[in-house]
Order: structure tokens, then C-alpha cells, then sequence
């Protein structure tokens, strides 16, 4: 009498980032059989899964700022004092942060790991040919696409008042204040796939 149990076994992989919960479990038993019989058993199990991942994302910080002091005039003045004009300034600060996550806490093993193949031949005849084949093929296709664009603008002006003292018998003085612009930007983008 022959017995034979084969198992095979192909994984073919695109990329290890997937683990999906699809196992096989398959059982097969040849018993009592006849002399001079031949048996076969053959079991066939396939799983494919195919995962896209579209990611497209973007970030657009745009900030405009004009700062302008005022003017500061002594004219005309018989005894001309002092004009001074404030300060101006702008300050802008921007901070983005983008994060995406695909497939969450996948693994291979819970796809692939499940399949306990269980098989058997007892009580043959004498001069009995007998087989149990267990084919397993897993496939697994993973495509990832990220698209990422930032664009950071930043348009500044800053100018000081004009200062005049004219036309005085006594002139006094003539200040304008200061005009600054202060910009930041942060952008941060993580992709996890």
C-alpha cells in the first residue's frame, strides 16, 4: 500500500504591508478503502488581495502683510517742538501638521499564518494507491500612491513716515517711528502607508 500526503504551499508578495484576516483551513481523510483502489484527495485553496492607496494632499499658507508709520511734520511755527509718530509692525505665525495613516496595524501572519491542512489515510487495502494534496496560494498586491504639494507664500511691506520740518523760525525735530514684519511658517506632512 501507498500513502502520500503533500502539501504545497506559494505566497507570492508585492509588498509586506497588508495583513488581512483571510485563513484556510482544510481537512481531508482517505480510510477503508478496497484492495488494488486508487484515491486521490486534492485540495485547492487561493486568496488574492489586491489594496490601492490614494493619497493627495495639500498644504497652502498664504500671508500678506503692510506695516506703515505714520509722517511727522514741525512747519510753520514760530517756535516749531518736536512730532514724532508710533511704531508699526506685523507679526504672523503658522504652524500646519498633516498625518495620514494606511492599513492601520496590519500583518502578513493573520492572512497567511491560519491554514492548519489536516489530513489522513488509514485502512487500506493491500496494493492500494492513495494521495491527499493540499495546494495553498496566496497573493497579496499592495500599491501606494502619495501626492504631496506645500506651498508657502509670504508678501511683506514695511515702510517708515516721511519726516519735514520747514518753514519754522525755530525748529524743533521731526521722528517717525519704525515699520517691521515678522513672518513663520511650519509645514509638516507624514505619510505612513
Amino acid at each position: 500500500m501507498k500513502r502520500t500526503i503533500l502539501r504545497v504551499s506559494s505566497i507570492a508578495l508585492a509588498t509586506a504591508a497588508v495583513g488581512l484576516g483571510v485563513a484556510a483551513a482544510s481537512s481531508a481523510s482517505i480510510d477503508t478503502t478496497g484492495p488494488n483502489s486508487h484515491n486521490s484527495v486534492e485540495v485547492s485553496n487561493h486568496s488574492d488581495v489586491d489594496v490601492t492607496n490614494h493619497n493627495d494632499l495639500g498644504v497652502n499658507n498664504t500671508n500678506s502683510q503692510d506695516a506703515n508709520s505714520g509722517n511727522a511734520e514741525v512747519k510753520h511755527n514760530t517756535t516749531g517742538g518736536d512730532a514724532t509718530s508710533g511704531d508699526a509692525s506685523n507679526s504672523n505665525d503658522v504652524s500646519t501638521d498633516v498625518s495620514v495613516t494606511n492599513g492601520g496595524s496590519w500583518n502578513l501572519g493573520d492572512l497567511f499564518g491560519g491554514s492548519n491542512d489536516n489530513g489522513s489515510i488509514s485502512h487500506t487495502g493491500p496494493d492500494s494507491n492513495n494521495s491527499i494534496e493540499f495546494n495553498t496560494n496566496n497573493n497579496v498586491d499592495v500599491n501606494n500612491y502619495n501626492d504631496v504639494t506645500v506651498n508657502n507664500t509670504s508678501s511683506q511691506d514695511a515702510s517708515t513716515g516721511n519726516t519735514q520740518v520747514s518753514n519754522n523760525t525755530t525748529g524743533g525735530s521731526a521722528t517717525s517711528g519704525s515699520a517691521s514684519n515678522s513672518n513663520s511658517t511650519s509645514s509638516s506632512v507624514s505619510i505612513t502607508n
